[in-house]
This record gives structure tokens, C-alpha cells and sequence, in this order.
């Protein structure tokens, strides 16, 4: 997920604790959210910010991955 402003309440939810729900469709699931940096992410923020770039024709922001929680 990309947030186009780095003042994104939802943003700021979860960097005040990355536990999130998810639901796609109608599956539910708990997750763990957070924000990608250059610094520990640069390959693949850079692939996720030109692909997105490609297909929206835009990129740029805050990226954020969601991994479902193991359990």
C-alpha cells in the first residue's frame, strides 16, 4: 500500500502499533503493518514505487507492507 501523505491517520495508527486487520472480500485476517524505508528496504521500495508508477502513473509517498500474522 502506498499513503499519498505522510499525515494519513491510518498512517499514524500504525506507527503507533502495527497490529492491523485486514479484509479482502469477505476473508478477515490479523496482520502487522509497516512503513518501508530506504535505508532497510531500497530494492524493493524501488521496485514497488516503479511498478506502481507503470500501471497508476504515480508512486511517490509512504510505502507500507501487511503480513498476516503467523498463528
Amino acid at each position: 500500500m502506498i499513503a499519498e501523505f505522510e499525515t494519513s491517520l491510518w498512517l499514524q495508527n500504525l506507527r503507533a502499533n502495527s497490529a492491523v486487520q485486514v479484509r479482502v472480500g469477505e476473508r478477515n485476517f490479523n496482520a502487522r503493518a509497516r512503513v518501508l524505508t530506504a535505508e532497510n528496504d531500497a530494492i524493493v521500495l524501488g521496485e514497488i514505487r516503479s511498478s506502481s508508477s507503470s500501471k497508476y502513473g504515480w508512486g511517490e509517498g509512504t510505502v507500507v507492507e501487511i503480513r498476516p500474522d503467523q498463528g
